[in-house]
């Protein structure tokens, strides 16, 4: 076992620093406050202590973060191998300088002192010395094209964070609003990735120290992007998980202090001779099948290319999602250029280079590839979630997804793709990663239990796909029908929707009670029919086994699946008819008990003598007259004690029992009539007020509506007498209501009651 300079003391470092954890968790568990803990692990400032709870998974969070962090000062500290120091030159020694003050810069963000911005000049300058000496140290390992490129991008990276702090401390950022800003978020990235790739060929670095680095620029991509946290008080468990996500991410990145660290440690070790192999190669095949798998991944994209959409997934899915909430703009930037790549087919480049090169290494990893994008596509395509706010189409050209004739581009479901599934790319790109399975596996003799896993799984996922990737996305049915003042005011235009738009409208809406499945609003409506007409085929069968098995009473399919379903429609018009049948014979009835009512017959000459000649009825039992502004001003008493009848100025109400179907006379007289109680239950004379001329009683609820009681339009003061009664019809002594109302032109609003029987 190696040994370095100061590995005991690194060592008992890392645990000291790690059984102090343990006591402040267990500690924080006991006594409920995790402050401590939170601060020494994640939050050395405390920024968000006054947000800790006593939540018992944070611990459970934090030890294994604190175990990475011991880990971590562990490999900063143990030094360089014991024995002889490399000397590799004046560059090499000062380069070492360099990146342990960058060590030291970076251990000071886990102190919790205030934040000295003049600091991050000091280490940016710091860093642009490592870049310029990594170039000069590298010269004779790569290229002099590839030193340039580590050369440009990290001295530019630089150069950008410090004029962006210089920016934000004068309050002047000069960035802001800027589309491009992207373009300067990737540079670090794009700086140590090169870099790596000049430690992978360099003897001086070891294979950890990469690994450290490529774990470093992972890292640097996970952190929350556009997604907002805002915390609005209530119940104090209430504090949202995301709100302490970054200071999680940011205590458990400490692989780019790592790499720092070994960087340095490994140009003063002297590493031992490393002899270079030839890589394995596969034996060439016939070249018609790995022409196919070139092929295949072009398919889908030459459809969509046709179509003018050059993307692979697109902005609206959930993968989108969660590569623009949960990461920076540096990942949203590859992701853009992944989904660009793959809509244009550039995973027939990998292929055709896997298969020209035919080394192991770049063949597994070609069709690992291909199988994870497979896996994404499929993920996508059926996963119709995905968030909804103004700036989701960010890199992607607004008018590929924006309808044609929204007048909103950023309105929620108006972004639509019009390019093919992604079930498609998936498909072709797991047929392509079967091909090159098949036909470059390695020998019996070198596979190993992992290969025969990806093999199977993948074959799976195959098999999975076939029968589902003609499920391209379709159209789908705006549900939201406008409002009749819309229509009426211009705003929107009348609209109707089929019987197949009505069942998918209906899914959309709440059928839980009867067993049904409830999709998404922007599930197509194709996925949408596909399950009403398997419950058709359930409900025509009406296999009370096969209900049972899933759950569903019959009678509950009849009516969601009458306007799809012939068996469901043919129930339902039966049951209609036989409704229409008796409430044909109701109305029937009541036209006949009106019929037989006696007529009335005026003592004196009515100016106006009106007898309904249907049976009308009320929702509530009331009747009601309103003019012009009065109902906002006053309201009649609805119970005036004597049950029938009430007034106030412009307002005149009618109270009458809602069961019962009413018989009405209307009398409109030009001086008083004479007092008629006979034959009458109630006879209640009330003063009315008519500021416009309309005495109209109404109900709005049934719509029923009574002709005007004024005497041709006339203005000014009446007296309202309503003669109520129950008759009896077909041996029931209260079956139907009777309703006479005279109307004459009279002063006084004094409320007389000629007769009340009750």
């Amino acid at each position: 076992m190696r040994r370095h300079r100061s590995g005991r003391l690194a060592a008992g470092f890392a645990a000291l620093y790690l059984a102090a954890v343990v006591v402040l968790a267990v500690v924080g568990l006991v006594t409920g406050d995790l402050v401590p803990l939170w601060r020494v692990v994640a939050d050395p400032n405390g920024y968000l202590a006054d947000d800790i709870r006593p939540w018992p998974w944070l611990p459970v969070l934090l030890v294994p973060i604190a175990a990475v962090q011991a880990w971590a000062y562990r490999e900063v500290l143990r030094g360089r191998l014991l024995g002889e120091t490399a000397r590799h030159g004046r560059d090499v020694r000062i380069l070492r300088v360099a990146l342990y003050v960058m060590v030291v810069y970076v251990l000071t963000w886990r102190l919790p002192i205030p934040y000295l911005w003049w600091l991050s000049l000091v280490a940016d300058g710091v860093e642009l010395a490592a870049i310029w000496l990594f170039f000069r140290v590298l010269r004779q390992t790569i290229r002099r094209w590839p030193r340039v490129l580590m050369l440009m991008t990290g001295t530019l990276s630089v150069v950008h964070d410090v004029v962006t702090t210089i920016a934000y401390q004068t309050g002047n950022y000069l960035f802001a609003g800027q589309s491009w800003t992207w373009v300067l978020d990737i540079l670090w990235s794009a700086w140590l990735v090169s870099l790596l790739v000049a430690q992978s060929r360099d003897p001086r670095w070891s294979g950890a120290t990469v690994r450290a680095g490529v774990i470093a620029v992972l890292f640097s991509l996970l952190s929350f992007g556009s997604v907002s946290i805002v915390a609005f008080g209530g119940s104090p468990d209430a504090v949202p998980w995301k709100l302490l996500m970054p200071s999680l991410l940011g205590a458990v990145s400490v692989f780019s202090l790592i790499w720092w660290a070994r960087s340095a440690h490994d140009l003063g070790t002297l590493q031992p001779p490393a002899s270079r192999t030839e890589p394995v190669r596969a034996r060439a095949r016939w070249w018609p099948l790995p022409a196919v798998a070139i092929v295949l991944p072009l398919v889908p994209a030459a459809v969509n290319l046709a179509r003018g959409v050059p993307f692979w997934l697109g902005p609206k899915n959930v993968l989108s999602d969660v590569v623009r909430e949960y990461t920076g703009s540096e990942a949203g930037a590859y992701w853009f250029a992944l989904d660009l790549l793959i809509g244009v087919g550039a995973p027939a480049v990998l292929i055709l280079v896997a298969v020209r090169r035919r080394t192991r290494t770049l063949l597994r990893v070609t069709t690992l590839s291909l199988f994870l994008l497979g896996g994404a596509g499929v993920l996508s395509a059926f996963t119709s979630q995905h968030s909804m706010f103004f700036g989701e189409l960010w890199l992607y050209p607004e008018s590929l997804y924006v309808e044609q004739g929204a007048t909103v581009p950023y309105e929620g479901d108006q972004l639509l793709s019009p390019g093919i599934s992604p079930a498609w790319y998936a498909l072709a790109l797991t047929a392509s990663g079967l091909i090159l399975l098949l036909l470059y596996a390695a020998p019996p003799v070198h596979r190993v239990r992992h290969h025969v896993l990806l093999a199977g799984l993948a074959s799976a996922v195959a098999l999975c796909l076939l029968p589902t990737a003609d499920q391209a996305r379709g159209p789908v049915t705006d549900c939201d029908m406008p409002e009749p003042w819309e229509i009426d005011t211009g705003e929107a235009q009348p609209r109707e929707l089929t019987a197949e738009q009505k069942f998918v409208c209906s899914l959309r809406g709440d059928y839980s009670a009867q067993g049904l499945h409830v999709f998404p609003a922007a599930t197509p409506d194709q996925v949408v029919l596909a399950y009403g007409r398997r419950l058709c085929g359930v409900h025509t069968r009406n296999d009370p086994r096969e209900l049972a098995r899933l759950k569903i009473k019959h009678a509950s399919l009849t009516y969601p699946l009458a306007g799809i379903c012939p068996s469901a429609a043919t129930i339902v018009r039966a049951a209609k008819a036989k409704q229409d049948t008796e409430i044909a014979a109701m109305q029937a009835d009541s036209q006949a008990m009106c019929d037989a009512t006696p007529r009335h017959r005026p003592r004196i000459k009515p100016a106006r003598a009106i007898r309904m000649e249907k049976p009308q009825w009320t929702d509530y039992g009331v009747l009601q007259t309103y003019e012009g502004e009065a109902q906002e001003e006053t309201e009649p008493d609805m119970d005036p004690g004597n049950g029938l009848v009430s007034s106030a100025d412009g307002i005149l109400a009618v109270m009458t029992h809602p069961d019962f179907d009413l018989c009405v006379t209307l009398e409109t007289y030009a001086r008083r009539p004479p007092i008629e109680t006979k034959g009458w239950d109630k006879v209640v004379e009330v003063g009315y007020h008519s500021p416009g001329g309309a005495i109209v009683l109404y109900d709005s609820l049934s719509g029923t509506e009574l002709p005007n009681l004024a005497l041709n339009g006339r203005k000014g003061h009446y007296r309202i007498r309503v003669h109520y009664a129950w008759f009896p019809w077909r041996g029931e002594a209260q079956s139907g209501q009777r309703l006479l109302i005279m109307a004459y032109p009279g002063k006084g609003d004094k409320e007389i009651v000629h007769r009340n029987r009750k």
